[in-house]
């Protein structure tokens, strides 16, 4: 991925999203195009325009981090962006990213015996492995039952973006298919963000680009978050609706790597759909 571009498209992006309503500033009649101005940015940043200007050009290398905070302030990015941000910095200083080692753990996740176990030993909830590249790398016994419309007959490694944006099936099992295609890209310009060399996740960004208009559009946007917890919804083809709540821990042995683990509030209708599930996981083993 082209750094300069990125940058570029990344601050010319965050600037058309806001007004100067939004940040304190007069209204200064109408404007050829939606945004702050790169003066108006310069301003708030305290920055010469020019060098804002040879910043939004792409031209970040080098830059502080009190001008990098004082940029993040003016576009008011919130943490996401604003690591997005400070990663394509690093990039372009050719320092390693933040937050994520180079180290690879001595054996790959599909084959620890012990993150399997690990995985298993949680039977009241659904839990999986996802890498940078969006792969469903190891679930629970609850995951395989519930991600049985991703899985598949089990021949191609799953990837939650593939299904997502190319299987007609994703827009039954997801209710909110929108918010979900947002966010599924979005996290994948953070990590691209984090890791701007990861061939996997390149590969990835060309097929669904050449494959999915939607995704493409959604990638232009440059919009970048974490998963984190919340809630989402999800509809089964075996039990129907669910409302989950989850939460995303990271894998230290492996970098990049996150556990994510899906329940439903005790009690619930989505609790007794998620046991029933767990039955029929019961009864394939």
């Amino acid at each position: 991925m082209d750094n300069r571009a990125e940058v570029r498209e990344f601050l010319t992006s965050r600037r058309a999203k806001l007004s100067p309503a939004d940040v304190g500033l007069p209204d200064a009649g109408q404007r050829r195009v939606p945004g702050l101005r790169r003066g108006e940015v310069a301003t708030l940043a305290g920055v010469s325009i020019e060098y804002y200007a040879k910043l939004e050009r792409g031209a970040i290398a080098g830059a502080s981090s009190s001008v990098l905070e004082a940029i993040a302030q003016a576009l008011r990015l919130d943490d996401t962006e604003r690591a997005h941000l400070f990663d394509l910095a690093r990039t372009a200083d050719g320092i390693p990213t933040s937050g994520r080692s180079r180290r690879r753990a001595s054996k790959p996740v599909a084959s620890r015996p012990s993150l399997h176990w690990a995985l298993e030993a949680i039977t009241d909830g659904i839990a999986f492995v996802r890498n940078p590249q969006q792969d469903l790398l190891a679930t629970n016994a609850l995951g395989r039952v519930f991600y049985s419309p991703l899985i598949g007959d089990g021949g191609r490694t799953p990837n939650l973006a593939r299904f997502q944006f190319l299987d007609p099936a994703a827009r039954d099992f997801y209710p909110d298919w929108d918010l979900f295609a947002h966010m599924c890209v979005s996290i994948m310009r953070a990590e691209a963000g984090r890791d701007p060399h990861d061939r996997g996740l390149q590969d990835l960004v060309g097929e669904l680009s050449t494959q999915s208009e939607t995704f493409r559009r959604l990638w232009g946007a440059h919009d970048v978050r974490t998963h984190g917890a919340g809630t989402k919804r999800f509809h089964h083809p075996e039990v129907g609706e669910l409302t989950l709540a989850y939460e995303e821990l990271a894998i230290t042995a492996e970098p990049g790597h996150v556990l994510i683990v899906y329940t439903a509030e005790p009690g619930s209708p989505s609790a007794e759909k998620l046991r029933l599930l767990a039955s029929l996981a019961a009864s394939l083993r």
